[in-house]
């Protein structure tokens, strides 16, 4: 599989093949310059809108409400932060889900925080344009709220209306670094489907990282393939099987 991703990059870069690609990497102090470009090829970046749903129907019926009651009003706007975001559905789902909220009512504000470590699916989550095919899973009514549809209907493409965009921000980072750039203060995180490929040791540091810039009463959540990670973390209470609250 990385042979198979990485053989578009040697193409790209006019090498003979995978070999020299690599000894010019890691002989040739190429690494530092093209370190991005190799982590855009060899990430795996599988995401939908509304993915496990249940999480987003949590969010609204149940972690919105609790979170602005413990926090009062005149406290300030949710924070949300979608921990590898890959092409931003993640991030865009919250936006939806929580803009929806305030159409029936609720009075908050909210920002949203999109983070992954390759560059390439960071500029398609700014742009916001997605095929007809990919907004399948949103509501009809929503889907017509938010996205907009190319004028060039050949196209079959649509983009996130500029509201959204605007209270949705996003940034490269990697899980694996020390310290991350992130407020301490953040009410939600979603990191789901990526702490999988990390090995038990580092799963756990990654989500002691990660509480450790929730607010008191936050809520982490993650996929439903690693509903274990949360053993040796301090401070986490179970709330679902994906569910975790500091």
């Amino acid at each position: 599989m990385l042979e198979g991703r990485l053989h578009k990059r040697v193409r790209a870069l006019h090498y003979s093949d995978l070999n020299a690609y690599v000894d010019d990497l890691f002989d040739g102090g190429k690494l530092d310059t093209e370190l991005v470009h190799l982590i855009d090829c060899v990430t795996t970046n599988k995401t939908d809108f509304f993915r496990e749903p249940s999480h987003f129907t949590f969010m609204k019926s149940v972690a919105v409400p609790e979170l602005l009651g413990l926090r009062g009003r005149g406290s300030g706007g949710l924070k949300i932060w979608s921990a590898a975001c890959s092409t931003g559905m993640e991030a865009y789902t919250t936006a939806i889900v929580l803009d929806d909220m305030l159409r029936t009512g609720s009075r908050f504000q909210f920002r949203i925080l999109g983070t992954d470590i390759s560059t390439s699916v960071l500029r398609l989550a700014e742009a916001g344009i997605y095929s007809k095919e990919m907004i399948a899973p949103v509501p009809e009514e929503l889907a017509r709220r938010y996205f907009l549809s190319a004028r060039d209907r050949s196209r079959a493409e649509v983009r996130v209306v500029p509201e959204l965009r605007k209270s949705t921000n996003f940034m490269r980072m990697n899980l694996m670094d020390p310290v991350y750039p992130v407020d301490r203060d953040v009410d939600i995180i979603f990191c789901r489907n990526v702490l999988i490929y990390f090995e038990k040791h580092v799963q756990r540091k990654v989500v002691d990282q990660l509480c450790s810039h929730l607010r008191p009463g936050g809520y982490l959540m993650v996929g439903h393939s690693e509903s274990m990670i949360h053993n040796g973390s301090n401070g986490l209470k179970q709330i679902q099987p994906t569910i975790f609250k500091v």
